[in-house]
């Protein structure tokens, strides 16, 4: 552990037994189950799944120190195969020779490709190292199935607000690897604006505090007023390739279905906040204006098709506007999915059944050798008929009777409900609607 004067903050504060962890007491609290493990001298093969700051190399780091092991670390980033066989090969004798063995750290194991991550399949196998993954990425699509399968995995959520209050309380007054010697005071509302700055990171929290305890001196005071000077604008946690980008995108389009036009603002101002692209934004409203909003009101549509040129013509600050009106319309209309329940209903009949023949009085009847062929024979024109209806099928015959539309009676596609049930009857068939 890094301690030395010069260290960070967040360096020195690491904690150096399972004790002193914050946060995480449901998995290495007394009477856990990896507490029992680390406790009889028996550590798994691991991986660890969390979000920046969530404690994860420490967490590898006690858990390897509190069973006796001895621990290499790589960065997938940096590190590959060479880096690999030359900690493998050191486990062979020498240094390791009297160990009770050795436990690999591979830190950001889902930038491994599969080669990289196949060869570590044997080591696990083998017994020849316990390996401990760390991960920002969900494992079910970065890591290789074989090493799930033989691997623990852990998930590691975010630290709350109280975990991160608590840990600035701590490094506020630890007088030798904190900041205690100082007689710095904190501000209650700064300890609560550092905790959601840091948004669940420990080292966005312990960094902020230490620009601060800087600026303010010894025996000065860290207010809220010092906090924002040298917190300048807060980075928003989410990168617009991992999973966190990908659950504010979920929350934004659930809050959207879900008719929440206050959440709905709020997660649309993360997205552009954290850097996302307006134009990849506004894609989002538009199918959620087709597949939530449906034929429930159609102009939802052309709200969000409108903003999406709008985004796009204009660029940011002012693409927000635009963007803001388009999700709000869209939150606040009527509701239905029946357009989209109906194009995947008809693809699956279309997958069932194949390409079954146009029924002959459907089929284009362009030159006189189609038309002797019979395409084109009895089919009636709607137009000829007063109110533009004749009753005719158009379904193949092996498919009569099958409903694949189903309005809603709400909204809009009240008015839908009401001609499909007129048509029908005109046509002398059963069944429409919600039922």
């Amino acid at each position: 552990m890094e301690q030395g004067a010069r260290a960070p903050l967040a360096a020195r504060l690491r904690p150096q037994r399972l004790d002193e962890v914050v946060g995480h007491r449901e998995l290495v609290g007394p009477g856990t189950a990896l507490r029992r493990a680390v406790e009889a001298g028996r550590l798994p093969s691991l991986l660890l799944w969390g979000p920046p700051g969530c404690g994860k190399t420490t967490l590898a780091k006690l858990l390897a120190a509190e069973t006796g092991l001895e621990l290499r670390v790589i960065s997938a980033v940096s590190g590959g195969l060479k880096e690999l066989k030359e900690a493998v090969e050191a486990t062979s004798g020498g240094l390791f020779a009297a160990r009770r063995g050795l436990a690999l750290f591979v830190d950001e194991i889902h930038r491994w490709n599969k080669a990289q991550q196949d060869a570590l399949l044997p080591l696990v196998e083998e017994g020849r190292l316990v390996l401990i993954g760390a991960t920002t990425e969900n494992p079910a699509f970065e890591v290789i199935p074989a090493l799930r399968s033989r691997t623990w995995l852990i998930r590691l959520e975010a630290l709350t607000a109280p975990d991160i209050e608590a840990l600035v309380e701590r490094a506020m007054v630890e007088p030798t690897r904190g900041l205690g010697a100082l007689g710095q005071s904190l501000t209650a509302e700064a300890q609560a604006q550092i905790a959601a700055a840091a948004a669940g990171d420990a080292r966005r929290a312990l960094g902020l505090l230490e620009r601060a305890s800087e600026a303010a001196g010894p025996g000065g005071v860290i207010d809220a007023a010092l906090l924002q000077q040298v917190a300048g604008q807060q980075e928003l946690r989410h990168d617009r390739d991992g999973d966190a980008h990908y659950d504010v995108i979920s929350a934004f389009i659930k809050s959207m279905r879900g008719s929440d036009p206050d959440a709905t603002v709020y997660w649309l101002a993360r997205l552009l906040e954290g850097g996302d692209d307006p134009v990849f934004v506004a894609r989002r409203i538009v199918i959620a204006a087709a597949e939530d909003v449906g034929l429930a009101e159609p102009r939802a549509l052309e709200v969000a098709i409108a903003a999406s040129r709008a985004a796009e013509l204009v660029g940011m600050p002012e693409a927000r506007i635009p963007l803001a009106e388009a999700a709000l319309f869209v939150a606040l209309a009527p509701k239905s999915n029946t357009a989209y329940a109906a194009i995947n209903a008809a693809i699956t009949v279309v997958r069932e059944t194949g390409p079954l023949p146009v029924p002959p009085h459907l089929r284009n009847a362009p030159t006189a050798l189609a038309r002797q062929l019979g395409h084109g024979a009895g089919y009636r024109y709607p137009h000829d008929a007063t109110d533009g209806f004749v009753e005719q099928r158009y379904l193949p015959p092996q498919l009569e009777g099958r409903a694949l539309y189903r309005p809603k009676r709400h909204g809009a596609e009240k008015v839908m409900d009401e001609r499909q049930r007129w048509w029908r009857e005109r046509a002398g068939r059963q069944g429409s609607g919600e039922g």
